[in-house]
């Protein structure tokens, strides 16, 4: 089954529909690719339909999906698989990530809820993964996903993450802002789950701002600028595996796309700085 790796290249950009037309009209020169939740696109029609058809014409596009529900014991939405495989068809789209939680029980809860870190559910969930594979006849990205209790733990998260990956043979979608909020909710170091990471399996990353509600206590919500911090452990990711495809990613609270443009461009420069060291290391 083809891997999702090295399908896209660069700094890349979440496409919003409050900047499609702009976006449309003047594409920024440092944007790799494009990301989407197919459930916002799927059923788009007229113009901002036209306009999306214009992008995925010229750019690469990924699709990030918020309402597959991986995780959860209902049963798996087939029909949404087939629609977002026909979807990526139509848009020449390189494939599709998902986060690993849940977000039904008996009918949709409009949140991302964590799974419960066990065997149990390492084995249900790595299963309905692998049967999303086999639909879509390609290999999707698991996103490690921010959580702010673990009921009924086992396991540690990266013990639960690395299972279902290795056991659902998928690929990562590594959340650099997830790792930091979760490090500091949680009480563990980021750079010893950094370093745990499957890195062989690493398709791209996300890098994102959160709310900071105490010391101790940050909301990972995509409505504000990416921190220090953050930067820094996207370097330290880069340091380790070397410079993958990693996406800025802004939900809320959307500045002028100067702004948003000017991180995308953070992400080139660290990419550019550590791609060149790497260089020289292996010269």
């Amino acid at each position: 089954m083809d891997t999702t790796q090295n399908l896209v290249h660069g700094a890349g950009l979440g496409l919003r529909r409050s900047f499609l037309s702009q976006i449309v009209e003047s594409p920024p020169e440092n944007v790799g690719f494009y990301e989407v939740a197919p459930e916002n696109w799927i059923t788009i029609g007229g113009k901002y339909a036209k306009q999306f058809r214009a992008m995925t014409e010229r750019f690469d596009f990924i699709c990030h999906g918020l309402s597959l529900s991986i995780g959860s014991t209902d049963p798996l939405d087939e029909k949404f698989v087939r629609e977002v495989k026909q979807f990526m068809a139509e848009h020449q789209i390189k494939f599709y990530s998902e986060h690993l939680s849940y977000c039904s029980k008996d009918g949709h809860l409009y949140d991302l809820m964590p799974i419960p870190f066990t065997s149990e559910a390492v084995t249900h969930v790595a299963g309905r993964i692998r049967r999303v594979q086999d639909i879509l006849e390609q290999k999707i990205a698991i996103e490690n996903v921010s959580y702010y209790a673990a009921p009924g733990q086992e396991m540690a998260e990266i013990d639960f993450f690395n299972a279902v990956i290795e056991e659902a043979d998928c690929d990562v979608l590594i959340d650099i802002n997830n790792i930091y909020v979760n490090s500091v909710n949680h009480g563990y170091d980021a750079e010893a789950f950094l370093k745990a990471m499957p890195a062989h399996r690493i398709a791209y990353a996300h890098i994102a701002g959160h709310y900071v509600e105490a010391e101790d206590f940050l909301v990972d919500t995509h409505g504000a600028d990416v921190v220090d911090p953050v930067w820094k452990l996207l370097g330290k990711a880069y340091e380790l595996y070397g410079v993958f495809p990693t996406l800025l990613e802004r939900d809320f609270n959307l500045p002028a796309m100067d702004e948003l443009i000017r991180e995308v461009n953070t992400i080139s420069a660290i990419q550019t700085a550590w791609g060149a060291q790497h260089a020289r290391q292996f010269a």
